[in-house]
């Protein structure tokens, strides 16, 4: 395989993998901001938090997956791209604490952990999107 070839699957890989984390976090994060919070405490570990809290969560959430599509997409400011998965790489590894120390599976948060690293790699050093000519 040539190294344009190469570099044209790795380009199509990151963009599958933006899309399915951006999914990923953007519906966590939009449930965690229209969901009363009582419903959200019966689902998941949202009753250790304030509601502030999980909204600002949710926030962060929503902005991450913004983050790792559209300024790649649109060609405008696209470091935010890496830097969004670099961020979301902080949050997997608190995730990942988190679990640990409350005898969860930690699994998931890994999973992600190693994709948002892969975006970030990628993106950054592989194939990054380089910006519009104004």
């Amino acid at each position: 395989m040539t190294e344009q070839k190469k570099s044209k699957a790795l380009h199509i890989g990151l963009w599958i993998a933006q899309g399915l984390l951006a999914a990923a976090f953007g519906m966590a994060g939009f449930m965690k901001l229209i969901m009363p919070i009582d419903q959200l405490t019966a689902m998941s570990f949202v009753s250790e938090y304030s509601a502030g809290m999980v909204r600002f969560i949710g926030i962060t959430e929503v902005l991450a997956a913004i983050g790792l599509i559209l300024p790649a997409a649109l060609r405008i400011w696209p470091i935010l791209t890496p830097l969004a998965a670099s961020g979301l790489s902080v949050v997997m590894i608190l995730a990942t604490q988190y679990h640990i120390s409350h005898n969860e599976p930690t699994l998931p948060t890994l999973i992600f952990f190693a994709i948002t690293v892969f975006i970030a790699w990628g993106r950054f050093k592989k194939v990054p999107i380089h910006p519009r000519n104004s």
